[in-house]
């Protein structure tokens, strides 16, 4: 049998059988068999948009060789050693896995509620009911990664092995097989929600232990070796502790740092969410409402017209939502997430400042003065608007500095109250927010007719932990503290790598 790697041109509603004809007629064969190794839409030209695909072709009639990528190979032996590991997002879930699937014998604990629960508490309270700590779209089953556009993009070019095992376990749980090729993969929340459930089956089924409600409080620590931990459901015991807090545990970062943990500032990024019709956006990108073929049209922007801070977008959820993402009661913040089918009717993004925060504060500050700096923020959003609504101004209004056109209508759950963002954002956040909005209105037709809405905190983590390769905190001979939470990660495959590579140098 022989192989051939090719790359095609196809319209955007091409059918299987155009793609095999094309395949038959330009290499002159009729026996064969074909998959698809990468898959990425050229909307270069507005008059002849088409997706480029890369297929790999196996027939009797062609000489080429083929060499199977390296996988992650994972060696099994029963341990005795014993692993907790906090945090059920994408890092504490699938360093938990590779380590159970190594033989050891792993729990792990999540502050949140499994991910039905979870469902139910924010249906519950963007009905109007209370906001629930346990089960709100930071904290439960998958970490905030669970409710967000499922987005699977990562430029780390050094964790193919590890991307690979990520993608294949999430197609095995149920993701569609597409995202092994798609340039821009995404699984969307109504997916994710599927696939969680069936990966955490998966590490049952294989003997792991998974324990919901249960928040890490404390560590014992002797001559840096963590002894044992405290949670909300009593003392726990191990030989071996992974901790993956996520971005918004703030009160894991402060426990960390009492107990010798070092921290160090890093840079991060505020702002707001922007949101437009989709229709806008498909027509600026495409020239057209709507393309057969294509889901709902993209952007990434970026813009350094301000000298102070670069202005960016960020998590782009094409026919998304606007969602309330507060981790903590008193809190106001802003995410957006979106369904498999992007078909909904708005557009939103994170449109946000990059800050270093001796920078703001004009003085020098600690990791601990951080946290309490950009949870003063959170908690300045809310005073806005104590109800969970969002505050929100249009962006000619933003522009403008002054409120001088009405809101638009939104997806935002929870309602909006016509606010100044300007005003509650740190000046020079606000005045390179505004350069960059001037910026993106020249590059997308009709950007300046959106809206911008509420308080986007938490595109990375404020802070990093002082660590080595293998992910073990300095000082620590057992302390694992690895994905978004570290400050080492950023997105679902970037943390979900971070707990594997962590998990991987401890095998």
């Amino acid at each position: 049998m022989g192989y051939k790697e090719q790359e095609l041109a196809l319209p955007t509603d091409y059918s299987e059988e155009q793609l095999k004809r094309k395949i038959q007629k330009s290499n002159g064969i009729s026996n064969f068999s074909y998959s698809i190794i990468k898959k990425s839409l050229d909307a270069r030209k507005k008059d002849n948009i088409l997706w480029r695909i890369k297929v790999i072709i196996s027939s009797d009639s062609l000489k080429g060789k083929y060499s199977e990528p390296l996988s992650l190979e994972i060696p099994y032996e029963k341990r005795k050693e014993k692993v907790l590991v906090a945090g059920s997002g994408p890092a504490g879930f699938f360093s938990a896995y590779v380590l159970q699937k190594a033989g050891y014998e792993v729990t792990l604990i999540e502050r949140g509620l499994d991910v039905d629960s979870r469902s139910t508490g924010i249906e519950s309270f963007e009905a109007g009911g209370d906001f629930n700590s346990k089960a709100n779209y930071a904290f439960g089953e998958g970490g905030a990664g669970t409710f967000s556009d499922g987005k699977l993009t990562s430029r780390t070019k050094s964790i193919k092995r590890e991307r690979d095992f990520i993608f294949d376990s999430y197609i095995k749980a149920g993701a569609p097989e597409e995202i092994s090729y798609l340039t821009h993969p995404h699984l969307g929340t109504d997916n994710l929600k599927l696939i969680v459930k069936n990966l955490r089956a998966d590490f049952e089924a294989i003997g792991g232990r998974i324990v919901f409600d249960c928040r890490l409080t404390d560590i014992e620590t002797v001559s840096g070796t963590v002894k044992s931990a405290e949670t909300s459901r009593g003392r726990m015991d191990f030989d071996y502790l992974f901790i993956a807090p996520g971005h918004s545990s703030f009160e894991t970062y402060r426990m960390l740092i009492k107990r010798g943990v070092e921290f160090r500032n890093k840079n991060f990024a505020i702002g707001s969410r922007v949101e437009h019709p989709q229709s806008i956006i498909n027509l600026a990108q495409w020239g057209h409402a709507e393309l057969a073929g294509v889901k709902a049209a993209e952007y990434r922007l970026t813009s350094q017209t301000d000298t102070d801070h670069p202005v960016y977008t960020f998590c782009m959820c094409p026919g998304g939502t606007v969602v309330p993402a507060t981790a903590y009661e008193g809190n106001n913040i802003v995410n957006g997430m979106s369904l498999y089918g992007r078909d909904g009717e708005f557009a939103n993004a994170a449109c946000v400042a990059g800050v270093n925060i001796e920078q703001l504060t004009g003085h020098e500050s600690s990791p601990l003065e951080t946290l309490d700096w950009l949870e003063a923020l959170e908690r300045a959003f809310f005073g806005i608007s104590p109800d969970y609504k969002a505050p929100a101004v249009s962006i000619k209004s933003f522009l403008a500095q002054e409120i001088t056109s009405p809101l638009g209508k939104s997806s935002f759950p929870l309602g909006l109250t016509e606010y100044p963002i300007w005003e509650a954002l740190p000046p020079s956040v606000s005045r390179a927010m505004r350069h960059g909005l001037q910026d993106f209105s020249r590059k997308i037709k009709g950007w300046d007719t959106g809206i911008i809405i509420g308080l986007e905190s938490k595109t990375s983590a404020p802070v990093q932990v002082l660590r080595d390769e293998t992910g073990l905190a300095d000082g620590f001979d057992n302390l694992f503290i690895v994905g978004e939470g570290s400050g080492w990660a950023g997105g679902i495959i970037s943390s979900a790598a971070d707990g594997i590579r962590s998990a991987m140098s401890l095998i």
